[in-house]
């Protein structure tokens, strides 16, 4: 995980770089924009004097405004170049990124294959101990009982969107610290964890269809009006209304069993969603980044260590009263009608 850490803190860096970059192009223009204003009025002072003198100063007025010009224009021509060559950067970063995310998927897979190969050998050489040996019958079906314990595997999907036209959230250690808190879990390897950054509104689609998971995390930012903030082409701000989510978990939701929006303003998402979705969490209020990151990492160890969406729900609240963060009542938990909160288990055997 530290070449995919190295690569993602890349991508942070090169994009404040971008950023700056293009704030100083702005400035820039801005300048050109006053120089060019400098020489249309010396111009119309020329048009409106026949005083010799005053049209003498105006056109060397116009040769300095001209130079300045030419000198800023020089500056953002080099700017757009740095910004574009930025940009490759980033794009190149992103695909390195994604690359070792694969191979890091593929892995697990392997290994997750692998554990069922051995599972299922395991299971026929009990069938077939059953068979020869009716002495050792308790014995096999105590066995058995106990490998089919082994929790079912799950995958959270966390979708990560910061824009960067909005404040800028710690979103890179909310995952870190959600992944930290799933790994010393009891059922660690049955939760698999898989992030998709700076996400733009088409993505959701692409990675649902590509890892169908089991829980969507929605992590960034969320307006007042029902809405997700994501990115567009730009990275700038394209927002995402209550129903085109609605319509997109509706669309997908057979093995999606909660939507997770750790945004703010989120509670009009998640109560809608849970039409077509076991369980949703959204947020009555705006939640800081330190709230967000911590009921989220104590919300996940506990699914890892089997318990249910209800009390997971409840000890990531009382995480929040132990940091001494007065926001243990801005998550809300929905339920789809019919369902039992208490028997709502995601890791389970």
């Amino acid at each position: 995980m530290a070449l995919i850490d190295t690569y993602r803190n890349n991508i942070m860096r090169k994009k404040k770089e971008l950023s700056k970059l293009e704030s100083d192009k702005a400035s820039e223009i801005k300048k050109s924009s006053e120089s060019e204003k400098k020489i249309i009025a010396a111009k119309n002072s020329i048009s409106r004097t026949k005083n010799e003198s005053t049209i003498r100063s105006r056109i060397r007025d116009i040769d300095r405004y001209n130079n300045t010009l030419a000198t800023i224009n020089k500056k953002i021509s080099n700017l757009e170049s740095k910004i574009v060559n930025k940009s490759k950067e980033i794009s190149n970063e992103e695909k390195k990124l994604r690359r070792e995310e694969e191979k890091e998927w593929k892995k697990r897979e392997q290994s997750e294959t692998k554990r069922r190969k051995e599972l299922d050998k395991s299971m026929k050489e009990l069938q077939s101990s059953i068979d020869m040996h009716d002495s050792l019958h308790q014995q096999t079906q105590k066995d058995i009982v106990e490998l089919r314990n082994i929790p079912k595997k799950i995958k959270v999907l966390f979708i990560a969107s910061n824009p960067l036209d909005q404040p800028q959230l710690r979103l890179d250690e909310e995952a870190r610290e959600i992944e930290i808190m799933i790994r010393k879990s009891e059922y660690r390897d049955s939760v698999s964890f898989i992030t998709k950054w700076a996400a733009r509104p088409l993505d959701i689609l692409q990675a649902i269809n590509e890892i169908n998971p089991t829980v969507i995390h929605f992590s960034g930012h969320g307006s007042a009006e029902d809405e997700l903030v994501f990115q567009d082409n730009s990275g700038n701000t394209k927002l995402i209304a209550k129903d085109a989510i609605v319509q997109t978990m509706a669309s997908t939701s057979d093995n999606i069993k909660l939507v997770f929006f750790n945004t703010c303003f989120s509670y009009g998402q998640a109560k809608v969603v849970v039409e077509h979705i076991d369980a949703a969490i959204g947020m009555n209020t705006s939640i800081g980044d330190d709230a967000a990151r911590v009921f989220a990492a104590q919300f996940y160890s506990a699914l890892g260590f089997g318990h249910s969406l209800y009390k997971s729900f409840q000890q990531a609240k009382g995480a929040l009263m132990l940091e001494g963060i007065p926001e243990e009542n801005t998550p809300e938990l929905h339920l789809k009608s019919g369902i039992d909160k208490e028997n709502l288990i995601l890791v389970q055997p």
